[in-house]
């Protein structure tokens, strides 16, 4: 593995480990907006994080072996 796949790797367990956000378990206040608890506003901060970090790990880790396959199969 090279070290931008090291990287990759790396930032994706950080990720998965962010998601279990035990700090705002017991937390109610302060209300994100006027009405969003501390957890669900982490949650949804959450979620656009790791949807654009799936958006960069296709862009950058995406095997091109596997375009060139699929492509090989339709000739």
């Amino acid at each position: 593995m090279n070290l931008r796949g090291l990287l990759l790797s790396a930032i994706t367990a950080l990720l998965f480990l962010l998601h279990q956000d035990f700090w705002n378990w017991r937390a109610a206040r302060p209300l994100t907006f006027g009405f969003l608890p501390p957890g669900l506003s982490y949650h949804a901060l959450y979620t656009l994080t790791a949807a654009a970090w799936m958006a960069v790990l296709v862009k950058l880790a995406w095997p091109s072996r596997l375009e060139q396959d699929a492509e090989d199969k339709h000739r």
